[in-house]
C-alpha cells in the first residue's frame, strides 16, 4: 500500500490545519488529521442534491444555493438534476477547497466548476443567505459535518435559530432546504419545525446500496404562504 501523498494544505481561521491527501485512487480532506471527507464515500452527498432538487425537475430557471463545495459531488449531482437554464450558487468559505476542486480533485466529480451554470462565492454561506431574501428554490447545506460543529465553532451560527430563520427567508415559497449531517439531531429537527418548515428526516448510507456509515438528511419545505405573525 502506498503512503498518503500530501497534495495541499491550508490553515483555517481558527488555527486548525486542513489537508488534501491522496493514496492510490482515494482522496481525503482532513482537519487536524481528523477525516472530514473521502472520495470513496459520497452517495449521501449526491442524495442531498436529489432530495433538494426533485421538485425542480420541470422548473424554468431554478435557482439553487449549495453551501459547502467539499469534493464537488453534491454540486455535480445538483447540476445533473437541473435544467440547462438553472443557476447554482456555491458558497465555500475556504479558498483552498475551491483551488483543489479546480485542480487535483476536479476529476473526482467530473469538474463541475467548469459548468457555466455555476457561480462560486468564496464566503460564509450565512452571509449569502442573509443577503438573498426570497431568492432560492432550493438550499443544500453540507457545512462542518452538520448541526453539531466539527471543524469550527463559528459554523454553529448556521444551524442555530438565526441561521435556520435566514435559510427560511432565503427560500422562495415552496422551496426546499436540505441539511447533510453525520449524526442525528432531534433538537435541530425541532428547530426547523419551530421556524415554519414542514420537516422530514432521511437516513442514507454513505455508499448507498454498497453500505458504509449512515448519514442524516434534514429536509425542510417552506410553506407556500408566508408565516403568520
Amino acid at each position: 500500500m502506498k503512503a498518503w501523498e500530501l497534495l495541499g494544505e491550508t490553515t483555517l481561521d481558527d488555527g486548525s490545519v486542513m489537508r488534501l491527501t491522496k493514496q492510490d485512487a482515494e482522496y481525503l480532506i482532513s482537519v487536524d488529521r481528523r477525516t472530514l471527507m473521502s472520495s470513496r464515500m459520497h452517495g449521501s452527498e449526491e442524495t442531498l442534491a436529489t432530495a433538494g432538487c426533485r421538485h425542480l425537475r420541470d422548473a424554468a430557471q431554478p435557482r439553487v444555493l449549495v453551501g459547502g463545495l467539499g469534493m464537488g459531488f453534491t454540486l455535480a449531482a445538483t447540476l445533473a438534476a437541473l435544467s440547462a437554464d438553472a443557476s447554482v450558487t456555491v458558497a465555500e468559505l475556504v479558498p483552498a477547497v475551491v483551488e483543489w476542486n479546480r485542480g487535483p480533485l476536479g476529476a473526482c466529480a467530473g469538474y463541475p466548476l467548469r459548468d457555466r451554470r455555476v457561480k462560486i462565492v468564496v464566503n460564509d454561506v450565512g452571509f449569502v443567505l442573509r443577503g438573498n431574501r426570497n431568492r432560492f428554490d432550493a438550499i443544500l447545506l453540507d457545512v462542518d459535518n452538520g448541526p453539531t460543529a466539527f471543524t469550527t465553532i463559528a459554523n454553529e451560527g448556521l444551524y442555530g435559530n438565526g441561521g435556520v430563520e435566514a435559510s427560511y427567508d432565503a427560500l422562495t415559497p415552496g422551496g426546499v432546504l436540505v441539511v447533510w449531517s453525520a449524526w442525528e439531531d432531534r433538537k435541530f429537527e425541532q428547530r426547523l419545525r419551530f421556524h415554519g418548515f414542514e420537516t422530514a428526516v432521511e437516513r442514507v448510507r454513505a455508499r448507498l446500496k454498497k453500505g458504509g456509515p449512515k448519514h442524516t438528511l434534514f429536509i425542510g419545505v417552506k410553506r407556500d404562504q408566508p408565516r403568520s405573525g
